[in-house]
C-alpha cells in the first residue's frame, strides 16, 4: 500500500549535476531511514547516502563532498543532490525508504524503481 516515485535521472556531462527526487505515499505511519543506492553494470549494488528522521546524515567514501542527501517530511520526500559528477557516477540509482505502515502496522523495506544517471562527454 505503499508507492514509490523517482525522478530526476538523466545525460549530464563530467562536472555537472542533477538532482534525484523519490517520494512514498502511502498508508505510511513513520519513515525511519531515507537511503539511496546505485548499481553500475557489472558492480554490486552500493550505498551512496542516508538520512534518518532526525537528521542524521551518512555518505559513501567516494561521494562525501559532491553529493547532499536531504529530505522533506512533510510529503515524504528524499533528495540526492549530485554535483561535480564524474562517469564513474554512471549508475541506476535506487531510493529505499524503512517504512512503519499501517493495516497491519508493520515496518517494511520499500525501493524504488530506479532511475538512470549517465555522466558522459
Amino acid at each position: 500500500q505503499v508507492q514509490i516515485v523517482e525522478s530526476g535521472g538523466g545525460l549530464v556531462q563530467p562536472g555537472g549535476s542533477l538532482r534525484l527526487s523519490c517520494a512514498a505515499s502511502g498508508s505510511i505511519i513513520r519513515t525511519y531511514t531515507r537511503t539511496w543506492y546505485r548499481q553500475a553494470p557489472g558492480k554490486q549494488r552500493e550505498l551512496v547516502a542516508s538520512i534518518t528522521g532526525s537528521g542524521t546524515t551518512n555518505y559513501a567514501d567516494f561521494v562525501e563532498g559532491r553529493f547532499t542527501i536531504s529530505r522533506n517530511n512533510a510529503n515524504n520526500t528524499v533528495y540526492l543532490q549530485m554535483n561535480s559528477l564524474k562517469p564513474e557516477d554512471t549508475a541506476v540509482y535506487y531510493c529505499y525508504f524503512n517504512i512503519l505502515t499501517m493495516g497491519p502496522v508493520l515496518r517494511k523495506d520499500y525501493w524504488g524503481q530506479g532511475t538512470q544517471v549517465t555522466v558522459s562527454s
